[in-house]
């Protein structure tokens, strides 16, 4: 069943690209702005993400173990984890968990990664940013390119 573990979000990711370059997206500034915020800056193990609809969030970074994991306190002091996985041709496979999720958020969360996946993987394997950084056509306008 999709998404049957009601205290865990998970997705999977696969990715051309080796678990070196996914990691470095994950885990330097300019790579998350690349694909997860308009800008997400770290300053003293946190990164401070600032969004299209001028959401922000300071999350605590909680575990990074090089190609690896990436793990981040998110929205609501949920924990998102990044597991990577070689794919055994050179590629990556991602491994999303985000728990601690609030349930009324949920719905809107399960929906919110799968965007920013897709756009992790067009960034990361086709350095193509499908984001229209446009304040006035963002998430809560419906739009999923924001």
């Amino acid at each position: 069943m999709f998404q049957s573990d009601e205290n865990v979000i998970r997705w999977k990711l696969h990715l051309h690209s080796p678990r070196a370059r996914v990691y470095e997206f994950l885990n330097t500034d300019a790579g998350r702005a690349k694909f997860w915020a308009e800008s997400a800056m770290e300053n003293d193990g946190a990164i401070e993400f600032v969004f299209p609809n001028a959401w922000t969030w300071r999350g605590k970074i909680l575990d990074r173990v090089p190609q690896e994991k990436f793990s981040v306190i998110y929205f609501g002091n949920s924990i998102a984890i990044f597991e990577l996985r070689d794919d055994g041709n050179g590629g990556t496979d991602v491994f999303l968990s985000h728990a601690e999720v609030p349930a009324q958020d949920r719905v809107e969360v399960i929906a919110g990664w799968a965007s920013v996946l897709m756009q992790m993987k067009a960034a990361i394997d086709f350095e193509i940013d499908l984001r229209n950084h446009d304040k006035t056509r963002t998430w809560d306008e419906g739009f999923v390119e924001n």
